[in-house]
């Protein structure tokens, strides 16, 4: 008998950071680099080295540094050009949302037979490039056009944000489904009293101290409303100080990189609290950040789906989110609540004490519902090799 070529796909992204899209496709390489379903490559238009790109080339993966901006687009279509050409690829698979539809255009000929383009982005970011000016609108709106003339399958990260895409299914064009990131239950699903102990120590903190955990990006600006804030990480900060009038013995753990890092530890070091509200940086363990704490906290303005809020419930974690949040992320109801952005820092800081004080459902519970739903590794992998395996049908 002979053995079935794995598929071959070339994924674009911009760079493989500690984004959740990107930490997906890494557990989809190693996933596939066990079952030799398919062989990834990477193409990366930001031209930028990235946090997980030595894993990814020990894995197997070829990457590709291609920036893709207005002054490189001559040098970007040559060299994409050459790639399709010797990459022999069954599938294309982009996650730059509109511009996926001009790369689609710049290496037509070449395409291979299934061309997906992946939404993941909240729409706060389009609708951001809309503000910038008349060039940007009309590049998302003909890129907007381009996916469907050219793309085989739209995909997104939930129904939410292919509507806020003007993605609907229809009779023409592409066809149109949720697909969503998938983890690693196991990764976040483990012992916990281990790691609780271990990351209080590593902190300096009692071992009784209740952590508030923020996974996220920090946001360039302080203001609530303005446009560049997304996951709301300096909201989060005022709920937690809020919160420790009512409950000494919390503490906050923000992990995340921005450029407003140093200017919120300022204000935390003024406030007298820099020795409960600790900001790490971008770290590597946050399924045992997740074991260790007694809540996420997760007031973004709106998500793609937020896979950070998924992770946490795999590991028995209580999530308070805002309600902007696509309610698709919810898979353990027990251990979800919400509340509207324009709620009040002090109801947010009591609904934080009573969400994180409620019994949790066992890790067992949250296992089992985490390998049947669609966020696991496995069901995620298979549906992608589904969409892909459609060029060999």
């Amino acid at each position: 008998m002979i053995d079935k070529r794995p598929l071959r796909i070339l994924q674009i992204v911009d760079t493989l950071g500690m984004g959740g899209a990107e930490t997906w496709l890494m557990e989809l390489l190693k996933f596939w680099s066990r079952s030799g379903a398919v062989q990834m490559d990477f193409l990366l238009t930001s031209g930028n080295v990235g946090i997980f790109d030595e894993e990814a080339q020990r894995l197997g993966a070829n990457l590709h540094y291609v920036k893709y901006s207005k002054p490189t687009v001559v040098g970007f279509a040559r060299r994409f050009r050459r790639i399709l050409r010797n990459g022999h690829y069954d599938a294309i698979h982009s996650h730059q949302d509109y511009a996926s539809g001009w790369h689609f255009l710049i290496g037509y000929d070449l395409l291979p037979h299934v061309r997906v383009t992946h939404v993941h982005n909240p729409w706060l970011h389009i609708e951001a490039n809309y503000a910038v000016g008349l060039r940007r609108k009309l590049m998302a709106a003909t890129g907007k056009d381009l996916v469907k003339m050219i793309a085989t399958h739209v995909c997104g990260t939930s129904r939410e944000t292919l509507n806020r895409y003007g993605f609907t299914a229809g009779h023409l064009g592409p066809e149109v489904a949720v697909v969503h990131c998938g983890i690693a239950v196991d990764e976040f699903n483990a012992n916990v009293e281990h790691d609780r102990q271990a990351v209080r120590r590593e902190f300096q903190w009692a071992p009784d101290a209740k952590i508030v955990l923020f996974v996220g990006r920090l946001d360039r600006a302080l203001e609530y409303d303005h446009p560049q804030n997304h996951k709301n990480s300096w909201l989060a900060v005022n709920i937690v100080r809020s919160t420790l009038e009512r409950d000494p013995n919390l503490r906050l753990l923000m992990v995340g990189a921005g450029d407003a890092r140093p200017l919120i530890e300022r204000h935390i070091s003024q406030w007298g609290l820099a020795d409960k509200l600790r900001l790490t940086g971008v770290r590597r363990d946050v399924g045992r950040l997740m074991r260790a704490s007694d809540i996420l906290l997760f007031p973004s303005r709106e998500e793609g789906l937020g896979m950070v809020a998924v992770e946490a419930q795999a590991a028995g974690l209580p999530v308070l989110a805002s309600d902007a949040v696509p309610r698709e992320c919810i898979i353990v109801p027990e251990l979800y609540n919400t509340l509207s952005l324009g709620t009040p820092i002090d109801c947010w800081a009591a609904a934080l004490l009573k969400s994180m004080n409620r019994p949790r459902p066992s890790r067992q519970h949250c296992r089992t519902k985490l390998e049947n739903s669609a966020f696991s590794i496995e069901t995620s992998a298979r549906r992608l090799e589904e969409i892909y395996s459609v060029a060999s049908a």
